[in-house]
């Protein structure tokens, strides 16, 4: 593996023994080999940093010490990372085949900012269809307004235009950081292929309500408050249609 892999591949764990291994296996299967993995791990309880050692390689790399919580643990990653780009592959969630390195990057090293398509899948890696909100054909930071359009297992990010993730938000820091990628970017990049499948969970009723608390601040900071409102009675109204539809709401 060169000195300077194309991708970090940043896996955040905590006491993930049932979801790890996935996780692992789809890396290291991926067709690119200029790359490095590194293994974001909270001080696990559990059996995963031995299920872990099982799949130590060169460019494997594992962080294991408490953090602050997942974003407190992404930061970590970020700043460990060598790769030209960053993409966070967290435990349970899984690359869609075997050659989506090889396919998002080459050709695109001189992109900012590269995305694709997520499928959203159950613990038992059973196939529950496309994310609600898909993708559009071209991608601004303006394309967020009314939701979380792409997501971080399907993005790619020059690793020096990368910033913290803001610890002030708990939930929804992603959304925060997304945005604040695609504003520093100058060439953004459709795969137009599907990057990841991203493991569904579910969310109490208590971090929904501060998600959704934490969306309207972001929204509000970066779009005004006008436009936010207006935008949120545009989510609020097609709320029903997605309860109808069971789609995922990530």
């Amino acid at each position: 593996m060169n000195d300077s892999p194309l991708c970090s591949v940043i896996t955040v764990v905590y006491n993930a023994e049932k979801l790890v291994e996935r996780t692992l296996r789809s890396v290291q299967e991926q067709t690119l080999q200029s790359y490095e993995h590194l293994i974001i791990d909270g001080a696990s309880s559990d059996d995963t940093l031995q299920i872990v050692e099982r799949y130590k390689r060169p460019g494997l790399e594992v962080y294991s010490e408490r953090d602050k919580g997942i974003y407190d643990a992404m930061n970590k990653g970020m700043r460990k990372a060598r790769g030209r780009f960053v993409i966070f592959m967290n435990a349970g969630d899984e690359f869609y085949d075997v050659n989506v390195l090889e396919r998002a990057l080459a050709g695109n090293e001189a992109a900012d900012f590269i995305y694709g398509q997520t499928t959203v899948v159950d613990e038992q890696g059973n196939v529950l269809g496309d994310r609600r909100l898909a993708p559009p054909e071209t991608l601004t930071w303006r394309s967020l307004q009314l939701g979380m359009c792409v997501s971080h297992q399907s993005i790619f990010v020059r690793r020096e235009l990368v910033e913290d993730y803001n610890l002030n938000y708990r939930i929804s820091a992603d959304i925060d950081w997304t945005i604040r990628m695609l504003r520093k970017s100058n060439r953004i990049v459709n795969a137009r292929i599907h990057i990841s499948k991203f493991l569904e969970g579910g969310v109490s009723a208590s971090r929904r309500k501060l998600g959704l608390k934490e969306r309207f601040h972001i929204m509000r900071e970066h779009y005004g408050l006008a436009t936010t409102m207006f935008n949120h009675l545009v989510i609020l109204l097609r709320y029903p249609l997605h309860r109808m539809t069971r789609k995922s709401m990530t």
